[in-house]
């Protein structure tokens, strides 16, 4: 019986709901990535671009210290350490969930030290001594698979080969070089050349002939006699055949997620990704890339890693890596409605557009959502009900009660006092969507920030989005839960009109809620009901 894809993927002190899927934004600390190297090498730059993309949308941010791309320079544990751990400890400190990319244990060991919650392993986990780190942390895994699938996938379909071993590939070669004369020159095509994996630490080939060696392996891929001149090749398949791939792919995940749970670590801690571009063909991936159903299948939530790899650039026809996002987004989408949940993207910001826009359609997704309204201009309980039917006229959004007002004592430096309450609302928006159409409550309302005065000033409205159902984020512009949330009375107490125990509740939620009297803002008055729609 086939499982649905798990909806909690438990990553250290972070549970992770997969009810939705997730965004980990890619932050290369190295100089030679394959698309953007350089860009966030030193400390500070890497620090501002996690913290832009934590408030672009991103849920998670993969840091990684070392370039896998083709022909990639090693590096030393001690220089990706050196890279790495001053991001990681700012993103923590800052509330993110951060995962480290990494194929060294020691590093994975000290990042998870520090308070990386996740270990991105491009080796899969075969290094036993990355499965100790596994299994003496809390830490979620991903598991990757990296390495080429032709030739261990034999197939009898007539006129198609599989295999791009090495020993093929050269075989390959002698055979193009001898029938050379009579076909003239082999139109070839390098997009859909393997990534290289890393764990055989490859290094530049002179010129050019690993390249070279590549195109004429494709080129007399699916001949059934080399000896045949090339321009006679026939191949009747768009794409190889699936099952032995598949086969492949998946023996190979789920036997190094066994070994993880063998050694300790719960199921509900391992994610799987089929490595796209690592030592794999376009036509490969791409057969991979729709086959994701048949891995979600498998029980672990599935990783989708295409960002910007040769498989976008063959079917987008986009040479430069740097130009293929929109054609990444469209990929990442496919796989979300094959059953991925968390999207590995360099562009957030775009990747977090599009998911909003599909997801909205796609899939109806209601949550409950709690948001903290408060006024001390004006018409108090006039503004209350103002935005509680404005926020009832979000698309996609609806109230389901509102809290009786409360006038509470002032806190956090506002000078005079505040009239509360609490809205419970219904929403298909995403945590950050919804965020900006309360801003646009505040705006219609005339609320005005002066700078110096952010957070404390007066106001005729305030919107807090505090809680939303299976959500946690952190960045400037929003976290949730709302960090103050278990210490304001003045939204603990008008929550009680809207749910039997808000304290109880909000535990087992994961907040901390404090004892009545270690509160701030005290409730002082009862200021009656708010009188919504207005």
């Amino acid at each position: 019986m086939l499982r649905d894809h798990p909806l909690t993927w438990r990553c250290g002190t972070h549970e992770i709901s997969l009810a939705r899927p997730r965004i980990m934004g890619i932050l290369n600390v190295t100089p030679d990535s394959f698309s953007d190297g350089g860009q966030t090498m030193s400390p500070e730059l890497a620090i501002k671009r996690g913290l832009e993309m934590l408030d672009q949308g991103a849920d998670i941010i993969d840091v990684g210290g070392e370039s896998t791309r083709p022909g990639f320079v090693p590096v030393s544990p001690e220089e990706e350490a050196n890279r790495i751990v001053p991001v990681i400890r700012e993103l923590v400190a800052a509330g993110a969930i951060v995962s480290v990319d990494t194929r060294h244990a020691e590093v994975a060991r000290l990042c998870v030290r520090l308070g990386a919650s996740i270990i991105n392993d491009v080796t899969g986990f075969s290094d036993p001594a990355m499965i100790k780190v596994a299994a003496s942390t809390k830490a979620g895994c991903i598991v990757m698979h990296a390495g080429e699938v032709a030739q261990h996938a034999a197939t009898s379909r007539k006129q198609v080969t599989l295999d791009s071993s090495a020993e093929a590939r050269a075989a390959a070669k002698a055979a193009a070089a001898g029938a050379a004369t009579a076909t003239g020159d082999v139109a070839a095509e390098a997009a859909g050349e393997p990534e290289a994996a890393p764990a055989d630490m490859p290094t530049p080939a002179p010129n050019g002939s690993a390249q070279l060696e590549e195109v004429m392996a494709r080129a007399t891929r699916g001949i059934a006699n080399p000896t045949v001149r090339l321009a006679q090749s026939s191949r009747r398949f768009t794409l190889p055949e699936e099952a032995p791939i598949m086969r492949q792919i998946m023996g190979f995940l789920g036997d190094r997620a066994r070994e993880l749970a063998r050694a300790g670590v719960e199921r509900e801690r391992i994610c799987i990704d089929p490595g796209p571009g690592f030592g794999k063909m376009a036509d490969e991936d791409v057969v991979i890339q729709r086959a994701t159903a048949k891995m979600v299948s498998m029980g672990y939530p599935v990783v989708c890693a295409v960002s910007r790899k040769r498989l976008v650039g063959s079917v987008a026809g986009i040479d430069d890596a740097a130009r293929r996002d929109a054609a990444s987004m469209g990929l990442a989408l496919a796989a979300v409605e094959e059953g991925a949940r968390i999207l590995r993207v360099h562009d957030v910001e775009g990747t977090a557009q599009a998911l909003a826009g599909y997801w909205s359609i796609a899939h109806p997704d209601p949550r409950r959502a709690f948001v903290a309204l408060g006024s001390n201009l004006g018409d108090r309980i006039s503004y209350l009900a103002q935005a509680a039917a404005l926020i009832d006229a979000i698309p996609l959004t609806c109230v389901v009660g509102v809290s009786r007002a409360y006038e509470s004592d002032p806190a956090y430096g506002i000078a005079t006092p505040v009239a509360n309450a609490v809205a419970e609302i219904r929403t298909e928006l995403s945590p950050l969507s919804l965020l900006d159409a309360l801003l646009k409550v505040e705006d219609e309302l005339g609320r005005v920030r002066k700078p110096g005065e952010e957070g404390h000033g007066p106001r005729t409205i305030d919107c807090d989005l505090v809680w939303m159902e299976g959500e946690t984020h952190a960045g400037a512009k929003l976290t949730l839960p709302h960090p103050h949330l278990g210490e304001r009375d003045f939204v603990l107490v008008p929550m009680e009109d809207l749910m039997h125990d808000p304290v109880r509740f909000l535990t087992h939620s994961g907040v901390a809620v404090a004892e009545p009297e270690n509160r701030l803002g005290h409730i002082r008055k009862d200021l009656g009901e708010v009188p919504w729609p207005a």
